[in-house]
């Protein structure tokens, strides 16, 4: 019997575990069928709560739908610092945890969860590149995971799953692929952003990761000052932090965010 939690953060769904006595160990495929949604819990990736190896509250172990540990996840990580809240008796101003990704820091505003990410690595500026029939331009970044990042007239009609497996699997981000996200700027400062998520193969609702990339190459591009308001597919908006320190270097980047609890449950089957 696996007790379980459901979360999402501004739509990006996760079921997250207690297992700070480390007695869970589900493998890849049983990771996979939990977040199957016609036969498991259903969710976007799965979350598990670790003792720290040292220098952090709390380890943060990430894996996609797709059952792979990935580094870490923007969205997730504001669901985590919010359930680990919840088993400490909602006693905490503030939380830490390490990830793949780095120690990451979270501070409790409400139902909204601040979370203080890595710094950015890894900026690529106006690439050029041949998807299908036609060549555009591509920005990347990593902000605990890689992004690229395609700024378009309309996020709307674009049809993401072909775009974003084309982007996603092509040999410029080979061997491991990209996240890949389509921003539209809705005003200087403001833009509404749609993601195709590496894992889970598909668009997801929100991505927080993503909307730190687009921010910040936002502001690469357009020189527009922090905070940014990012709008996701879900309907939310967020708010992306940054400090400015040089061409392609940034410090105390944050995310301010929803971390919502959906229910808990028992699943019997893995």
């Amino acid at each position: 019997m696996l007790k379980f939690t459901k979360m999402n953060g501004a739509g990006n769904d996760f079921v997250i575990v207690d297992n700070r006595d480390k007695s869970l160990s589900l493998n890849k495929e049983q990771i996979k069928l939990v977040c199957q949604r016609q036969r498991g819990v259903g969710a976007d990736g799965f979350l598990a709560v670790e003792p720290s190896q040292g220098g952090a509250d709390y380890r943060m172990r990430y894996y996609n739908a797709d059952g792979g540990e990935a580094e870490m996840c923007g969205n997730g990580a504001r669901c985590f610092a919010r359930f680990v809240n919840r088993i400490e008796g909602n006693s905490l101003s503030e939380t830490s945890f390490e990830t793949i990704a780095g120690v990451i820091k979270g501070e409790f505003l409400g139902d909204e969860v601040r979370i203080q990410l890595s710094k950015p690595f890894d900026f690529f500026l106006n690439e050029t590149l041949q998807i299908g029939d036609q060549k555009r331009l591509v920005h990347s970044v990593n902000t605990g995971v890689p992004h690229a990042v395609i700024f378009v007239d309309d996020v709307s009609s674009l049809d993401i799953q072909s775009l974003g497996a084309g982007i996603r699997h092509h040999e410029h981000f080979a061997p491991s692929g990209t996240n890949v996200n389509f921003v539209q700027i809705t005003e200087p400062g403001s833009i509404c952003i749609r993601t195709f998520e590496r894992g889970v193969e598909n668009e997801t609702l929100a991505c927080g990761t993503g909307m730190v990339a687009c921010s910040i190459i936002h502001h690469e591009i357009s020189d527009v000052p922090s905070p940014i308001r990012v709008t996701v597919a879900g309907g939310d908006t967020l708010e992306v932090g940054f400090d400015h320190v040089s061409a392609g270097a940034y410090d105390n980047v944050t995310l301010l965010g929803p971390a919502d609890f959906t229910f808990e449950g028992m699943l019997e089957t893995i």
